[in-house]
């Protein structure tokens, strides 16, 4: 039975009414936080994992990735938190559990509302690790832990081969042929294949590249980019550059805070270049096939020339994004005998294409208010169809309070907020942001009353808790604003809502209440597909069917399938947004190290 957050109960923050507590005002944090470990680390070492009861409150969180459990794990309650450990210390041995200064503050969120925020360092039996734990005060003074995070940062014995581990030797005349036969891959296949030369594909090359693990990514456009640059005219990242810096190479300071998918499409271009990533351009994965016995795929690629060559790669990471090979459009009655243009999102490119045409888009999410906008701006005549209500926020109001402190202009380093952002249980966090919209909300009130005004659809998310909770289980159902909102309210961009399409007509499309609606071109807004069908295509329906479900959450509130075990041997999945593929690229080339170098464990892997 999939699990349903719609009706899931949303877990209590740990308040100071409902700790019937109070933070002292000469508060020692570093004691704090090391007594806590210390004890922590006595009750882990000795067995004694009935006192861990003491150290936690009763609906507390831990959540892990990788560091104890080679998979993506998160447990609630004490009893679940002292089960984990116990099925998992005798394979890990966790020990040398260590405080960091830096980053330990007492952190205030509200009136009633406050913990000691602290990282701490530790290993394991194969890997070196870090941690994070949010201590409150309880009604008798001591402090326990509301969550705790951990997460794998390297594996002992094989360190990213960065700062004073880079090669120290100067290259004189022979570094353009060394490129160009790795590049080849002249002498061996790559053990890893990456398909897909995007955000997702370069950042796992990248770290995989730095951990001595060679890899070739297979790009079907003709340049690294391209998949930016080829999207529509208007396209721009709503997410700030602070959140979206690439491994190992930040944007440079006077980028600009959204990034035009132009401008991303020439840095995903400089990126590769500089990180001597190894790309076949113009090239297809044609079809791959696993070895039952072995588990090597034997992979068919096309090349720009038509030429084939067939590798045998250990792992398959298909960076292919959200989308299906095919754009999702809804099947209407009468689209045959319409005489105008349809389309997806994915397939418009600019609005000057339409130039004196009547346009509606079918859509109230990102794409829609994008493509929308961009209509709007080049004197298009262009109606928005609402099928369903729209979480909107904007993105001037809605970053301040969501990424206040972290992903911020002074904050602090983008692999630092990464693990922060991260060590907030996604179930654990819907009160907080139950919160975080309803001040949104305040701050967005003349927007969203505006739309109100005119008839736009809003809600507030999944149980009110905003974008978020809607990007992690549908991957979309919001609009992150910058500007079509205020177009939308003053009528510049039209809206139909009031009924369901019935059919296309020659002219148009006629609904169900009757009213009809002229168009020359209609845009479909409306969705990627299932991401599974990227695997079928090229790996067929036994392999694909053998795949997990991939993207929205189970009932530990982790995401399901991306960034680590999908079910077969060697296969992968990479996708996410800019931070997303950032931290989580290193999880996937962690994980594939660790196999090829024969120490990686048994996953502790959620079951049902």
């Amino acid at each position: 039975m999939a699990f349903d957050l719609e009706t899931f109960p949303v877990p209590p923050l740990p308040t100071l009414d409902r700790l019937n507590a109070v933070v002292p005002d000469a508060l020692d944090e570093s004691k704090v936080v090391a007594d806590w470990l210390s004890a922590l680390s006595n009750a882990l070492e000795s067995n004694d994992l009935g006192s861990l009861s003491g150290l936690f409150l009763e609906d507390s969180w831990w959540r892990d990735m990788l560091a104890l459990t080679w998979d993506f794990r998160t447990f609630r309650g004490t009893p679940a938190i002292i089960q984990f450990l116990q099925d998992r210390i005798p394979s890990t041995h966790p020990r040398a559990w260590k405080p960091r200064q830096e980053y330990l503050e007492l952190q205030c969120l509200a009136d009633d509302l406050a913990w000691i925020s602290a990282f701490f360092d530790f290993e394991t039996d194969v890997g070196i690790a870090s941690g994070i734990v949010r201590l409150v005060p309880t009604a008798n003074g001591d402090w326990k832990a509301h969550v705790v995070y951990t997460n794998l940062e390297n594996l002992k014995g094989f360190p990213e081969k960065l700062g004073p581990l880079r090669n120290p030797l100067p290259n004189h005349g022979s570094w353009a042929e060394e490129r160009k036969r790795e590049a080849e891959f002249v002498d061996t296949d790559p053990a890893v294949l990456i398909i897909g030369g995007g955000q997702s594909g370069l950042d796992v090359a990248a770290r995989l590249k730095c951990l001595d693990i060679r890899s070739l990514i297979v790009e079907k456009n003709e340049r690294v980019g391209d998949n930016w640059r080829n999207r529509y005219e208007a396209l721009c990242l709503h997410d700030p550059v602070w959140y979206d810096h690439m491994p190992y190479l930040s944007f440079p300071p006077n980028w600009p805070t959204y990034s035009p998918a132009r401008k991303i499409a020439n840095w995903l271009e400089i990126y590769a270049e500089a990180m001597e990533l190894n790309i076949w351009t113009s090239s297809t994965v044609t079809k791959a096939v696993q070895d039952p016995a072995s588990k090597v795929w034997k992979v068919t690629i096309k090349r720009s020339d038509g030429s084939e060559r067939v590798m045998s790669v250990k792992h398959i990471v298909f960076g292919t994004g959200l989308s299906s090979p095919e754009p999702k459009i809804p099947q209407i009655p009468g689209m045959d005998k319409f005489k105008g243009q349809l389309l997806h999102s994915l397939q418009h490119k600019k609005a000057t294409d339409h130039a004196g045409k009547k346009v509606v888009i079918v859509g109230a999410c990102t794409s829609a208010h994008d493509i929308a906008h961009d209509y709007y701006n080049h004197g298009i005549d262009v109606t928005m169809f609402q099928r369903g209500s729209t979480y909107v926020m904007s993105t001037k109001n809605g970053w301040d309070v969501l990424f206040r402190g972290l992903y911020c202009e002074g904050g602090p380093p983008a692999d630092i907020a990464d693990r922060v952002n991260a060590s907030y249980p996604h179930l654990m966090s819907m009160e907080i942001a139950q919160r975080n919209v309803k001040e949104i909300a305040k701050l967005d009130k003349d927007v969203l009353d505006g739309l109100t005004k005119r008839g736009f659809r809003i809600n507030f998310g999944i149980q009110g808790t905003g974008f978020g909770m809607l990007a992690w289980s549908k991957a979309g159902g919001y609009y992150l604003d910058v500007g079509a909102s205020q177009l939308i309210a003053d009528g510049k961009i039209k809206l139909k809502n009031d009924s369901r399409i019935k059919e296309f007509t020659e002219t148009g499309i006629l609904f169900e209440n009757g009213s009809e609606l002229p168009a020359d071109v209609v845009v479909f807004a409306t969705g990627l597909g299932d991401i599974r069908e990227q695997i079928r295509q090229v790996c067929g329906d036994e392999v694909t069917n053998a795949c997990t479900r991939i993207w929205g959450l189970n009932k530990e509130g982790e995401l399901n399938g991306a960034w680590r075990d999908l079910g077969v041997p060697g296969l992968w999945y990479m996708l996410g947004n800019f931070a997303l593929c950032r931290f989580h690229s290193k999880h996937i080339a962690l994980q594939i190290k660790a196999i090829e170098e024969g120490v990686f464990g048994e996953r502790y892997t959620l079951k049902g």
